[in-house]
């Protein structure tokens, strides 16, 4: 299993995030950088661990107030060994290729922007992109259809629980349950990684035990409630 690090930018900060209220998000304070800036975060999340995969949430791009593609291309050049997971909102076929034509990264499309499940057909049809099947306190975002077609799916889906990000409250372990039962009810067996509530190395041993491909985390490693050791045993 991959641990991968996650920083959500927002007016040109890393901020941080918790439950999915992004209105309340406010410039991260944390050991790992004297700064909010992107590249001093990011800096320290490497200097914790030799992380591969960088996750990126532009939380300006998804409310569309704006974008951080000069930021994004500022940690591109900075650390040009990360594969950068990138939301900015995005939900058409062509917004991906460009983004894989410009080497920004990979696209993660995200269930609460899109619009309907033929949207969803069509972006993730060509290929290339993650989707992310987002949930909140009160059940899915976006299109039902898109949660529950697993023939619509990618070969990597991220299953985030946006209520439980930043709470300490355990990962949703029953929602990568029912999303793994889902596909290999079709006889699919994408890639899934977990988003949302680790506390620490317990959950980290969890989802592995579950089969998980990966886990997004920001607050633990910013805390130190996972460490140097485990954060460089699972990079």
């Amino acid at each position: 299993m991959q641990l991968i690090p996650v920083v959500d930018l927002k007016g040109g900060c890393v901020v941080h995030a918790r439950r999915g209220e992004r209105d309340a998000y406010r410039p991260i304070h944390t050991p790992l950088a004297a700064t909010s800036a992107p590249i001093d975060v990011v800096a320290g999340l490497l200097a914790l661990a030799p992380f591969r995969t960088l996750y990126v949430a532009d939380l300006d791009a998804i409310a569309g107030t704006g974008g951080h593609g000069e930021v994004i291309d500022g940690l591109r050049a900075a650390f040009p060994h990360l594969d950068l997971w990138v939301d900015a909102g995005e939900a058409r076929a062509d917004q991906v290729r460009a983004r894989a034509a410009q080497r920004r990264g990979t696209s993660v499309i995200g269930t609460e922007t899109l619009p309907d499940v033929a949207a969803a057909g069509a972006v993730l049809a060509g290929g290339g992109a993650i989707l992310s099947l987002d949930h909140d306190a009160a059940g899915p975002r976006g299109p039902v259809a898109v949660h529950e077609d697993a023939a619509l799916w990618p070969e990597r889906v991220i299953v985030m629980t946006l209520a439980r990000v930043g709470s300490g409250e355990g990962p949703d372990l029953a929602a990568l349950e029912r999303t793994a039962a889902r596909a290999a009810g079709i006889g699919r067996h994408p890639s899934l990684y977990a988003a949302g509530g680790v506390r620490g190395p317990g959950d980290l041993d969890q989802l592995a035990a579950a089969g998980v491909a990966g886990a997004l985390v920001a607050s633990t490693l910013h805390d130190g409630r996972i460490g140097p050791d485990t954060a460089r045993l699972w990079a």
